[in-house]
């Protein structure tokens, strides 16, 4: 499915500059994953080693290649190949992420449904034998990471690619609009860019995006899977931790300084509500003794989970220091905090509490997803914190009222509901409705 564009001369002489200069860059690359690799002593070197092209392992030709960053756009991409599975149980997925808590994260959802390999360097022949070995009927990215050799070897070898949830802040734009010689011929090879929110779509349209490319399908993380064994393991994990009772504030995918935010108005709740919980699940799994340390110091009585001993009754933080247990977590809290919005990183997915019908509290920034958490602010499902004492300004408002905690949560989970639709949008679009 190849498209009949031609770059121009100064096209070409652009990518082949790119291609020059990560090539250039490449023994660099290497020596910081042996640096790496010593230093750190990651948990899968051998599928890391992936990024320079070899161990690469695929699905059966012939299906089709997910690209997702990290792990919302691997939960983004679950809804739309839970859906086709429904259609085309037996076809063959093979999912690429650049991240190792990506990687964790399709292992959480698929098991070995799906097969997983970490995306090459964006190098012509990495990418060729990607493809070649993959052989996909169709490549599709997730959100965002428009890598240009990707994008060119599979318009060379007739392979369509498709951005779904595709996802253009105003800044990603004007970086764009800089380099348009090498950016603009992708937008020419690619086959749909489904946009996940008017700001997305205009700004694809500054970008001069084929009118046949691109469409408004919405964004489909309000397509929110509530995971049938989140409840179970919710339970299970109150079970364990000895947490039946007790009210719960989670913050889920925390950053610094949210910690020490956190921890600060965790204090304040405790004088009126001294059995309250801070549950905090950091973000990157490399962050956990240092977050341990933070909760230390912060003088409050702190648990790990992974050493699996239960809380007792004065115990007042439990670090997850173990991955793929957000989901459940959000299930079993009464208020939570979704991080990276605070943290100047942009927020993460407000809809995960929401879909629990848990109310939200997220920090000012919020651009990753302005649409998604404009609309829940808007329903009265998620307020804006901004230090310790709105923190707990907000915690406490809740727990002294829960009627007006159910209607905030009940809230979330209507917004939910009124924006479905953007998963058929985007089937139909990519030609599997």
């Amino acid at each position: 499915m190849k498209s009949s564009f031609t770059p121009n001369t100064k096209e070409i002489l652009s990518l082949w500059g790119y291609t020059l200069l990560l090539s250039i860059l490449l023994p660099f690359v290497f020596l910081h994953f042996c640096f790496q690799y010593v230093t750190k002593k990651p948990t899968s070197p051998g599928a890391r080693i992936q990024r320079f092209g070899v161990k690469l392992r695929t699905a059966e030709t012939g299906g089709l290649l997910f690209h997702c960053v990290s792990v919302g756009e691997v939960v983004a991409a679950a809804n739309v190949i839970n859906a086709i599975r429904r259609h085309q149980p037996s076809i063959p997925v093979t999912i690429t992420t650049t991240t190792a808590t990506g990687a964790k994260q399709v292992t959480s959802l698929f098991k070995d449904t799906v097969t997983h390999c970490y995306l090459p360097l964006d190098l012509p022949w990495m990418m060729s034998h990607l493809l070649k070995q993959a052989a996909p009927a169709h490549v599709i990215i997730t959100e965002v990471e428009l890598w240009p050799n990707m994008i060119d070897q599979c318009w060379r070898k007739g392979i369509p690619v498709s951005v779904i949830n595709a996802r253009m802040t105003s800044n990603s734009m004007r970086s764009y609009e800089k380099i348009s010689a090498l950016f603009s011929p992708m937008l020419h090879k690619l086959y749909k860019i489904c946009a996940q929110g008017d700001r997305d779509f205009k700004n694809y349209q500054q970008l001069h995006t084929p009118e046949q490319t691109l469409l408004l399908t919405n964004n489909i993380k309000f397509e929110q899977t509530v995971h049938p064994e989140a409840h179970q393991l919710a339970s299970e994990f109150a079970q364990m931790f000895n947490l039946v009772g007790r009210a719960i504030v989670v913050a889920g995918s925390s950053h610094a300084p949210e910690e020490a935010v956190l921890l600060e108005a965790h204090k304040t709740v405790l004088q009126q509500y001294p059995k309250t919980l801070l549950i905090i699940v950091p973000r990157h799994p490399q962050r956990f003794d240092e977050v341990y340390q933070i909760c230390q110091s912060s003088g409050l009585r702190c648990m790990r989970s992974s050493d699996q001993n239960p809380c007792d009754e004065d115990t007042q933080v439990l670090l997850v220091d173990e991955m793929g247990k957000l989901q459940a977590l959000y299930a079993l809290a009464t208020i939570a905090f979704v991080g990276g919005s605070i943290a100047d990183r942009g927020g993460h997915n407000a809809l995960e509490p929401a879909a629990f019908e848990v109310p939200i509290l997220m920090g000012p920034h919020r651009y990753n997803n302005p649409a998604i958490c404009q609309v829940l602010s808007d329903g009265g499902a998620l307020f804006e914190v901004n230090n310790p004492q709105q923190v707990s300004h907000n915690v406490l408002q809740w727990l002294d009222d829960d009627a007006s905690r159910t209607r905030a949560g009940q809230a979330g989970k209507q917004v939910l509901q009124e924006n479905s639709g953007a998963l058929g949008a985007t089937l139909e679009a990519l030609g599997f409705s």
